[in-house]
């Protein structure tokens, strides 16, 4: 039997922002489950769409170029649709200081306008939102847990959050069944190559295989939570078809906790090419670093019975694996 069983046979399921990494490996496993799949992407490979990410998959799912913001194609869209993964989004935290609005009108007005339109047309759907670690904004404790205070810092964190408490409102005022998840550092195959603006373990990845220097901010001890993308996807698979977990916001990660100069020291040594340089912090990323992160995922574990199987070393053996053997398709 399958992994997720028989419970996606026959489904229909939209995948927003479908062409990227987590939106991919969540279309790959709901197919092998004989779900129908539909995949919307405005398509910029800047956001991280890349149509050979489907390869293999093509012919059994449907793709349609759009924009979550363009309320028809929406309203098409999601009629008839049992689940919705809405993941589209401005993916740049540092992006979003340059130009806030337009990670307004993605990241928050976009999902509301998804949320409306299943609102009106598609009320039995559930909906899965993809929010983030850095919604939570300074740590002040960890294993971060769903508790702790939001306090975000950039408007890419503070929309995220808009966007989460839409959701909510939708669940207790109109009974949208949605699962808010705010998740930690995802990697993995089919993720972006071309900038270091998000995916930093994909990023180091590239500059080792291509024998560059990986440069750290500060001295490398900031912890941080990595989860391998098949990991996330699982948990977000189960979350759709699992009662408990409706209206409800769950912390996605690994729950283990990496110093970042282990992770790229272990990106060397996998690769074996690359070097790597401690360097000062750029004033950008002062203004955005929150502190060491590790995910408390006590409560997701507990609804769903899920548990990540791939280890850090493990997981970047198998995206440089990935990428030596498609590295034509992503730079």
């Amino acid at each position: 039997m399958h992994p997720i069983g028989d419970k996606f046979r026959s489904k229909n399921v939209l995948i927003t922002g479908g062409l990227g990494m987590i939106g991919t490996t969540i279309a790959r496993k709901l197919v092998q489950g004989g779900a129908n799949v539909t995949l919307a992407d405005v398509n910029s490979a800047v956001y991280g769409a890349n149509l050979f990410n489907i390869e293999g998959i093509r012919e059994q799912v449907t793709v349609s170029v759009c924009d979550i913001r363009d309320t028809e194609a929406m309203k098409a869209l999601v009629q008839g649709k049992d689940i919705i993964f809405n993941l589209a989004a401005q993916v740049s935290h540092n992006d979003s200081m340059q130009n806030p609005a337009l990670d307004a009108d993605i990241n928050y007005i976009g999902h509301l306008n998804v949320l409306e339109n299943v609102r009106r047309h598609s009320p039995e759907a559930v909906i899965i939102h993809s929010g983030s670690r850095l919604q939570f904004g300074k740590i002040e404790y960890n294993p971060v847990d769903e508790k702790h205070p939001l306090r975000p810092r950039t408007p890419y964190a503070l929309n995220k959050t808009a966007a989460e408490n839409s959701y909510l409102f939708y669940h207790q005022i109109h009974g949208i069944r949605c699962v808010l998840f705010r998740i930690a550092n995802p990697y993995g195959p089919r993720s972006q190559m071309r900038h270091n603006k998000y995916s930093m373990i994909n990023w180091f990845i590239r500059q080792a295989m291509e024998g560059h220097t990986l440069k750290v901010f500060g001295t490398g001890e900031q912890v941080r939570d990595y989860i391998y993308v098949d990991d996330l996807a699982d948990a977000m698979i189960q979350s759709a078809v699992t009662e408990g977990c409706f209206g409800e916001v769950f912390n996605l990660g690994s729950g283990i906790g990496t110093h970042f100069k282990e992770m790229v020291e272990t990106i060397v040594k996998v690769v074996r090419k690359g070097q790597v340089q401690f360097v000062p912090w750029p004033e950008a990323y002062i203004n955005v670093e929150t502190g060491d992160y590790v995910s408390d995922i006590t409560k997701l574990k507990k609804v769903l019975a899920w548990n990540p199987q791939i280890q850090l070393a493990d997981g970047i053996e198998r995206t440089h694996d990935y990428y030596r053997q498609h590295q034509s398709h992503y730079w």
